[in-house]
């Protein structure tokens, strides 16, 4: 057990303090210089390009006319998937659609703002959106559910998945099949950079979107971060990451058990256990290899990455409030409290993009079918950008409406701004011109 990074925050610098804050993609750089030449091979060849960067970097035999996924291959998911999975599937989509129904706004609301003066806010669906489906270091039908479902409550008209094919060239099953439950039949075969440059631009197969959403790997942070003055890329979702609050009302093997959830993602992902118990530090310490002996040997080689590096292990604060300022720093995508009384921790807690309550409330959960949304802002900007939703498949125009009655008033004030800022063609739009063009 000795290898888990154990960090004593206390007995930390600055400098070392800072550097748990970061993650995998704190430096896209180098990534970036690899993307650049995939999304301008896209750009010029279009689907030539895709069908070569799926045979050589997912090693998938994809051609050309291939490249769409078919009506028949639809069918032949739901035949090849389980039915205890479709039914998961299906159990997923109606609680993640329950709850982001109660999230759609009103189509229009307008507030008498003065007598005859009215201003509101208009919703209207974005015109086309596509969702990034991972698939590198497993299968996401969860991403799929929880992408298509807001767009469709939405009511997005353009939605399309990219997601990379499989090595015989298909896209996994159950990813189609909670596509198709969800409402959307339009697949393309693609990941990486590449896919991020076929919706920026279009290509013969795959229709342009003005807007991207989905986790992905560095290569698809990077690609996004040099197209995203090409295309909307949505909230910033990078890979896995997790906090798990503990305080001393547990058992830190249990805090153990769910900080392997979002570790075994990846060895890029980050994790780590935060408490100011040395008693449930200790013991989640000694239960980690035990969990490990219940893993495949995949998920124990990611999570052990993790949690013997420099992003992730055991936080060892000196007090409850330290632990609340090192979750706020952090701003962690995933966040457990763990405790008998989480509430009494809940409202110190302020930077973070989800926060799961008590020991019944595990991460999974959450990702699979408790319904919130599990598309969530990584690296930090959970300070600034909250969950997935159906507002991020809406766009909002403002409204306004003035009354004949209502204007000499508006105008007289604005009038006046207008001639302090040195706007002339402004002040002129509200004055005694525009009561001759009106009759007045």
């Amino acid at each position: 057990m000795s290898d888990i990074s154990f960090h004593d925050l206390s007995a930390l610098g600055p400098d070392q303090r800072a550097a748990l804050l970061k993650r995998a993609e704190a430096d896209l750089s180098v990534f970036v210089e690899k993307v650049r030449p995939i999304i301008e091979a896209v750009r010029t060849e279009g689907d030539a390009a895709l069908a070569r960067f799926a045979r050589e970097l997912d090693k998938a035999a994809v051609s050309e006319d291939s490249l769409q996924v078919t009506p028949a291959e639809f069918d032949a998911a739901f035949a090849s998937v389980e039915k205890d999975v479709v039914e998961a599937i299906k159990f997923g989509i109606t609680n993640i659609r329950s709850f982001h129904e109660e999230q759609k706004p009103e189509p229009m609301w307008l507030k008498e703002i003065r007598p005859g003066a009215y201003a509101g806010d208009r919703y209207t669906p974005i015109s086309s959106v596509a969702l990034y489906i991972p698939r590198g270091k497993g299968a996401f039908p969860s991403v799929t559910m929880m992408t298509s479902v807001p767009a469709v409550i939405a009511g997005v008209p353009q939605i399309a998945i990219v997601t990379p094919p499989t090595p015989d060239g298909s896209v996994d099953a159950a990813t189609l099949v909670a596509a198709r439950l969800a409402g959307v039949e339009t697949v393309y075969k693609c990941g990486g950079a590449q896919a991020v440059a076929a919706i920026a631009y279009g290509t013969r197969t795959v229709r342009p979107a003005v807007k991207i959403v989905g986790p992905g790997s560095p290569w698809v942070v990077a690609a996004k971060s040099l197209l995203s003055s090409v295309i909307d890329t949505g909230l910033p979702a990078g890979p896995s990451e997790a906090i798990i609050f503990a305080d001393d009302s547990v058992d830190g093997a249990l805090a153990a058990l769910d900080v392997l959830i979002e570790a075994e993602h990846g060895p890029d992902s980050s994790a780590y256990i935060v408490t100011h118990s040395r008693k449930v530090a200790e013991a989640a310490r000694a239960a980690i290899p035990e969990h490990w002996s219940r893993m495949t040997e995949q998920r124990v080689e990611f999570s052990r990455a993790v949690l013997t590096g420099k992003r992730g292990g055991i936080v060892l604060t000196a007090s409850v409030e330290e632990s609340y300022r090192f979750i706020n720093d952090y701003a962690p995508e995933h966040l457990e409290i763990l405790s008998k009384e989480p509430f009494a921790h809940l409202g110190h807690i302020t930077e973070a993009a989800e926060i799961l309550m008590g020991p019944h409330t595990p991460v999974t959960l959450a990702n699979f079918v408790l319904g919130p949304n599990a598309v969530l802002p990584t690296s930090r900007w959970a300070r600034t950008y909250g969950p997935l939703s159906v507002t991020d498949f809406l766009k909002r125009s403002s409204v306004g409406y003035v009354t004949s009655a209502a204007y000499p008033e508006l105008a007289g004030h604005a009038r006046t701004l207008a001639r302090y800022e040195g706007f002339s063609s402004h002040e002129n739009a509200i004055s005694e011109i525009r009561d001759r063009y009106l009759g007045a």
